[in-house]
């Protein structure tokens, strides 16, 4: 049974890049092997997003054997001109993610704009609409696509592999400080493990490897440059 703040759906696309910032230092850009947190949080906005409201990711699932492919891309170097890189992606992805999303506490100034029910029923037909925004796989040139789904259904890949996989220190995601009233950005670290494809992230603030990184001002938001969900709702013909 889903629940009133919770979304189900799939992600696929021909290609991913969820950089392992490890290998940024020369140029070239490695994919990790897996979607991080924070970019599954990133297609999660690009399907709603609103500032009143923070999603949760909650489990992956992994439905299609993890590939790599490398390609020589020409990027534009900051001195002018082309530079030659190997950027290595991920091949051919397709993932089940569930998440739910929860009131931004820090933001009273968003109080206006807490209705759980007509936030939950614009996103299940943002969803349906394959996202208000475009969605990317990690970066802007790998396109993706989502779709409504019954989470944990249909045949994966893993499904009758008993090995655990250990996939090593990933990046997790980054605490802004709209979503944790501290004047600062930080980055957080956690060790995933796969298990038939199914891989669960902990909480933000469960992650105990966190690293700042610099200063930074939360966002101002209110009723004067946010449109509230009643009247989002009214004007696309929601509930």
């Amino acid at each position: 049974m889903k629940h009133k703040n919770e979304i189900q759906f799939e992600v696929f696309g021909d290609y991913a890049l969820f950089t392992d910032p490890l290998t940024k230092i020369g140029g070239e850009k490695f994919s990790y092997s897996v979607p991080t947190y924070q970019a599954l949080k990133g297609i999660v906005e690009g399907i709603y997003w609103k500032p009143t409201i923070i999603f949760y990711i909650d489990e992956l699932r992994v439905m299609k054997p993890i590939q790599m492919e490398s390609k020589g891309i020409r990027p534009i170097d900051y001195g002018g001109g082309n530079t030659l890189a190997n950027y290595t992606y991920l091949k051919d992805v397709h993932y089940q993610v569930k998440a739910h999303f929860e009131f931004n506490m820090n933001r009273p100034d968003m109080a206006f704009d807490r209705n759980e029910g007509k936030h939950f029923s614009i996103l299940q037909r943002s969803l349906k609409a394959g996202g208000r925004r475009d969605i990317f796989l990690g970066t802007r040139e790998c396109q993706g696509y989502v779709e409504p789904c019954k989470f944990g259904e249909g045949q994966g890949y893993y499904d009758d592999k008993d090995d655990l996989h250990y996939l090593g220190t990933m990046v997790h995601g980054f605490n802004y400080p709209d979503e944790t009233g501290r004047d600062e950005l930080e980055v957080r670290l956690f060790n995933p493990v796969m298990e038939k494809g199914y891989i669960k992230f902990p909480r933000p603030e469960d992650c105990s490897i966190v690293r700042p990184i610099k200063e930074m001002k939360a966002k101002l938001f209110n009723e004067d440059n946010v449109e509230s969900v009643d009247s989002l709702a009214r004007r696309i013909g929601g509930e």
